[in-house]
């Protein structure tokens, strides 16, 4: 069994456009959810949301590619550009057949599928562009990362809603740890703010008009975000022989079903997820420091999330750090659990916690150190991420400091 480094990190969200934006974003608590600024946006009772405020497209991709690149693919492919930047490594020969690509993304190319929506149905057009097809497919952002620095090797999209990055990464730790693969790119990216988009959840009846609050007593529901966040997992002989800056290593991962509600999470699949992690990683769970939870902000999520973990740690969970981040840059749905990897790594590279901001009132069913409004600095060894996603699909990392 090879050990897992990761060796590159890159993102774009609301945020920040790079990860030193980010992570500076979330040592200052900084809120990136604000006023959603799109076609339409009158006709929604939710307005807000963490969009990518002040970028162009135009700026970064020629005419050609736009007509190929639905936004959660441009968010990959610049996230991604920026972990290979990082990481130094160059796909060519062996190292590419023996390589390749698994990101999470539960929407695919909704902003296009909304724009000929409207184009057929609203304005009476009998035509589409030829690559609506191509530039809508789930698995387009996977395809075009692929194609960009040479991975020939796996390749895919996995798709479980708001577990859909943490499955992914976890297809790629298994990959590389059983030696299928010597390096992956991984994560996951989601755009969903368009009018279809939002207008869709809000039929769920979930969403925040004012904030997301996850674990304060006060708490009315979650907000959408988007973006991408995008990792180099790598075999750790490999990348210390080319000498590479190892961000940190996966040490283990769990995926469990409910088997129970299409909606309403279940405290005993999220805990048998993150006690398979620490049994997968081997890890003692009074190691664990940190956790980033799913944290949605939802009543239902935040006290199931909270007892589950209460149950895996029992006496240990006092001396527990659970904050979501969510609380600053949305939920990305499909990209959540990889962004929120950006938290875990700085927790073991920077010894920072970063904050569960809009915090007011505690909540007796979330009675955990919810990290609340202000980041911490505090020394760990050990953290996990969490993600538990409708349809009752679970999957829990865990990462330690190299």
């Amino acid at each position: 069994m090879n050990r897992v480094v990761i060796t590159g990190a890159g993102t774009i969200n609301a945020l920040g456009q790079t990860v030193p934006d980010t992570l500076q974003a979330m040592r200052e608590g900084r809120c990136g959810i604000s006023a959603l600024e799109f076609r339409d946006v009158e006709r929604l009772a939710i307005r807000i949301g963490g969009q990518v405020k002040g970028y162009e497209p135009e700026a970064v991709f020629n005419r050609q590619q736009l007509s190929l690149y639905d936004r959660f693919t441009q968010f990959t492919l610049l996230a991604a550009r920026e972990a290979m930047a990082q990481s130094g490594l160059c796909f060519e020969g062996e190292l590419a057949h023996r390589s390749g690509v698994v990101l999470g993304n539960s929407g695919g190319g909704l902003t296009t599928q909304d724009e000929n929506y409207r184009a057929v149905y609203e304005e009476g057009k009998n035509r589409v562009h030829p690559f609506v097809v191509p530039k809508l497919m789930n698995n387009a952002a996977a395809s075009h990362v692929s194609m960009e620095f040479n991975l020939k090797g796996p390749s895919f999209t996995v798709a479980t809603a708001c577990a859909s990055s943490n499955h992914a990464m976890g297809q790629a730790f298994q990959m590389i740890r059983s030696g299928m693969c010597r390096a992956m790119i991984t994560g996951g990216s989601e755009s969903m703010l368009c009018f279809g988009g939002v207008k869709a959840w809000e039929g769920l009846r979930v969403m925040s008009k004012d904030a997301c609050r996850p674990f304060s007593a006060t708490r009315n529901g979650m907000v959408q975000g988007e973006g991408a966040g995008i990792f180099v997992f790598e075999d750790y002989e490999h990348a210390r022989a080319r000498g590479a800056d190892i961000l940190c290593e996966v040490l283990g991962f769990a995926m469990t079903s409910d088997a129970a509600d299409i909606v309403m999470p279940s405290k005993q699949g999220a805990a048998r997820a993150i006690s398979g992690a620490l049994a997968d990683g081997r890890i003692d769970k009074d190691r664990v420091g940190y956790i980033n939870a799913h944290g949605t902000g939802t009543t239902a999520n935040d006290k199931t999330e909270c007892a589950a973990v209460a149950d895996v740690f029992g006496t240990h969970a006092d001396s527990l750090m659970i904050s979501s981040t969510k609380s600053m840059h949305g939920h990305l749905i499909g990209g959540t659990g990889a962004v929120e990897l950006l938290a875990c790594i700085m927790a073991l590279r920077d010894g920072v916690i970063a904050p569960t901001i809009g915090y007011e009132e505690p909540d007796p069913e979330c009675a955990l150190d919810v990290v609340p409004n202000e980041a911490r600095d505090a020394q760990v060894d050990v953290v996990l991420t969490n993600a538990f996603a409708f349809g009752g699909l679970n999957a829990v990392l865990a990462l330690g400091r190299v």
